[in-house]
């Protein structure tokens, strides 16, 4: 069911599925019959289908008529054309007269032909006493001819002393008796003899009785190929109905998985795995699909086959029916077995694949190291452990399942066996007919094949059903970062005149699940025209800081504003609309250098995007290229050096106009000469922009306007370089770990202030 509710919004699928589904099982149905139409009627009986015979000689028809009543008598009458003796007479009604003869004409028929052929009198003689009996073997022998009985029937009725008194009348109630004493095998006696008449009456008639047969058996052969060929189309149309709507649901599952991906903040990243969420974008999906395309032409199928051949064998009562009922309590004992020792693994095996995707992406992506330190013997150890946990499970799996069909092919074979021992003592007895019980070993083996097709199938659906759990675990899942309510969101027209004054209210910040917080009490503010550089050591925070400004986490406590106005209540597209935000982690996306500094909006011009591309400093390589900027770019600008990377990254940034540039450590594959030159284009070109840089290197932020240094998530010290040197030993000692004592200008030309900071930093 699970896999069902993907089908939600493909209901006139899911029911256009079931009508052509329907249809096919309902003419597969038909064939079984219609094969065995052509043994029983088409061969057996000539192609006689009928036991009214379509032309009758007059004479013939008359005999029939001594066995009916008069009311019978009169309805045959109505229906065949006028004649007398050697003529012939023509059957003119409708499909309906005939249904209504076949109900009573077969008998009469069958007692004409049983005393034209010459049997023993008490065989007809049913009912009378041995007196008459008796009488009547004198007369006629221990035969009758029908013209003498009728002769006889003639001369008693005018009589009046000793006689048997025979007519129409007490002609029909010895037919009434007669089928009477047949009980049970009556209707298959009837039909065979009345068939035989009808044989004789043919050829009495002149027909040709080759003819007949073979107009018969084209008849129906058309019929089934017809049936077999909408059996074909239908299959044809529930296959491309299957086939498009899974497609079309693993491509919207797809889409819009990915999208509530791209809307994860870092913490719900961190939730899942990158490996497990390729996983489910992948095999997750793919394995939905190919159920979904199973479901919607098979399972589904199997069920209205089943039903429908178990309703065609009940409606055509055989006596064979406990076969199939012992046929089924077997296949459900091996099923329930199997899926018992089964179902387990398959609950775990996808978890096993997510570990198989993540160790081997580990060491895809680290193989420079791995190979660096000599480990590869190592991660070849662990990715064997790992394979082999998954295949062990795998083989677990096949070898219980591969049981599964030599087991069902036994029952299916001993069913059949049954079905052949027991319905051949009914067809000696003249109970059932050979093509009735080639039809019920048809509709039996549908009946097991439809139990076969569901079982295989269900081998998929515990993989499906994990499958389905994971994709809908993620689809569940809803960013903690969230656009602000619009009525109380701040509007287009308000972000468009933003000048970018950002400021830091009191901000504390603490990771999902951390225990403590991450920063404290950060309060600051980064004016346009202005560069706030942030400094400190490893791990302190810095780069936790400059995240919350584009809402990739939220603050804990206090707030962050632009121009006044909380971020919180600002559409998030409009926010990172203008922050240019370069992060510490530097990504390319395949293409081309184009399309990389286009990024952030693909419509702008070249001029635009050369601009950014030359505050950036990368021109200087873009344009010794053969190909310029539309020179190719690999995943992840693998095809480019550090250098050239974090320009590239750089630019993409700067060519939005930002009103806010955020710079993640985005100048540390960057030399000295091309930093100053980029930090020069940046205060002249971008001047309007409020720029916010985090850095290890203090040349890099030196000459900002204001430099806060963080320890352990606290602001420690804020000002220039020139009074962070006098003022805050963290600032003098990251200084000192840099750049000489010259560089930073504390000689012995230096005030004695600076000298005691400088004594007590080596200190």
């Amino acid at each position: 069911m699970k896999i069902f509710k993907f089908l939600k919004g493909h209901i006139l699928n899911l029911v256009l599925a079931l009508v052509l589904l329907c249809i096919q099982a309902n003419c597969e149905l038909t064939l079984p019959g219609l094969m065995s139409d052509i043994v029983d009627v088409g061969i057996s009986q000539g192609g006689i289908d009928s036991s009214v015979p379509n032309e009758i000689r007059a004479s013939d028809l008359e005999q029939v008529e001594l066995f009916l009543s008069d009311d019978e008598a009169a309805q045959v009458e109505a229906v065949y054309s006028a004649g007398s003796g050697d003529a012939v007479r023509t059957f003119a009604g409708s499909e309906e007269d005939r249904a209504a003869l076949e109900a009573f004409i077969g008998e009469a028929e069958m007692m004409v032909y049983q005393i034209n052929q010459g049997i023993p009198i008490d065989e007809w003689a049913v009912g009378e006493d041995a007196e008459t009996i008796e009488a009547l073997e004198e007369q006629l022998g221990d035969s009758v001819d029908l013209n003498e009985l009728i002769a006889l029937s003639e001369a008693a009725a005018a009589a009046d002393g000793r006689g048997v008194e025979i007519g129409p009348g007490s002609l029909y109630e010895m037919r009434r008796q007669v089928i009477e004493s047949l009980g049970d095998t009556g209707d298959s006696i009837v039909e065979s003899r009345a068939v035989a008449f009808v044989q004789d009456a043919y050829q009495a008639a002149g027909v040709d009785l080759n003819q007949v047969q073979t107009d018969y058996l084209l008849r129906t052969g058309g019929t089934m190929l017809a049936y077999a060929l909408l059996t074909a189309l239908c299959a044809l149309l529930a296959a491309f109905n299957a086939s498009k709507t899974s497609a079309a649901i693993a491509r919207d599952l797809r889409h819009d998985l990915y999208q509530r991906v791209l809307e994860f903040s870092p913490a719900e990243m961190n939730r899942f795995s990158a490996a497990s969420l390729i996983t489910r974008g992948t095999n997750d999906i793919q394995q939905i699909q190919m159920v979904l395309v199973m479901c919607l032409r098979i399972v589904l199928f199997a069920p209205c086959m089943g039903v429908g051949a178990i309703f065609r064998v009940i409606t055509n009562s055989t006596g064979l029916e406990w076969i199939l009922i012992l046929a089924i309590v077997l296949i459900a004992v091996a099923i329930g077995v199997l899926f018992g020792l089964t179902m387990p693994k398959f609950r775990i095996m996808q978890k096993l694949v997510d570990k198989n995707n993540l160790v081997a992406r580990e060491i895809i992506t680290g193989v420079m190291p791995i190979r660096a330190f000599g480990r590869t013997k190592y991660e070849e150890q662990r990715y064997d452990e790992a394979n082999r946990e998954l295949t062990s499970t795998y083989i677990f799996t096949n070898r219980c399942m591969t049981f599964l069909m030599p087991m069902m092919m036994v029952i299916m074979n001993v069913t059949t066996v049954g079905i052949v021992w027991f319905g051949a003592q009914g067809v000696d007895a003249g109970t059932i007919m050979v093509g009735d019980l080639m039809a019920y070993i048809n509709y039996v083996m549908q009946v097991i094949m439809s139990f076969m097709i569901i079982t295989m199938i269900s081998v998929m659906l515990p993989r499906a059903d994990v499958a389905a759990e994971r994709v809908r675990e993620v689809l569940a899942t809803h960013s903690s970062i969230e656009d602000p309510d619009p009525e109380h969101a701040v509007t287009r027209e308000r972000a468009e005149g933003w000048k970018g004054v950002v400021r830091y209210n009191d901000v504390t910040f603490t990771y999902p699940d951390a225990d403590v917080p991450t920063l404290e009490h950060i309060s600051f503010t980064a004016e346009p025209g202005k560069t706030t550089a942030i400094i400190g050591s490893t791990g302190c925070g810095k780069s936790s800081l400059v995240q919350l400004l584009p809402r990739l986490y939220d603050v804990t406590e206090g707030s962050i504003t632009v121009d006044g106005v909380d971020i919180r209540s600002i559409p998030l597209e409009e926010l990172r609309r203008f922050i240019g935000y370069v992060p510490q982690k530097r990504m390319l996306f395949s293409g081309t250098i184009e399309s990389n500094i286009k990024y952030g909006d693909p419509s702008m011009s070249d001029a635009d995007m050369v601009e950014a591309a030359g505050i950036a400093q990368a021109t200087e390589f873009i344009d010794v290229k053969p190909n310029g900027y539309q020179s190719p770019i690999s995943q992840g600008g693998s095809n480019v050096s550090g250098g050239q990377n974090q320009r590239l990254s750089i630019a993409r940034a700067l060519a939005i106009c930002p009103k806010v540039l955020v710079f993640d450590d985005s100048f540390s594959a960057l030399d000295y000469k091309t930093d100053a030159t980029l930090r020069a284009e940046l205060a002249e070109r971008a001047s309007d922009a409020a720029v916010i840089i985090v850095a290890q290197r203090i040349a890099t932020i030196m000459h900002a306007e204001e430099i806060l240094v963080l320890d352990d998530g606290r602001i420690v010290g804020r000002g220039t370089h020139e009074e962070l040197l006098r003022t805050c030993p963290e600032y003098l000692e990251i200084a000192k770990s840099q750049l000489s004592p010259e560089e930073l200008g504390l000689d012995a030309a230096s005030s004695p202030q600076e000298a005691a900071v400088l004594e007590g930093g080596e200190r």
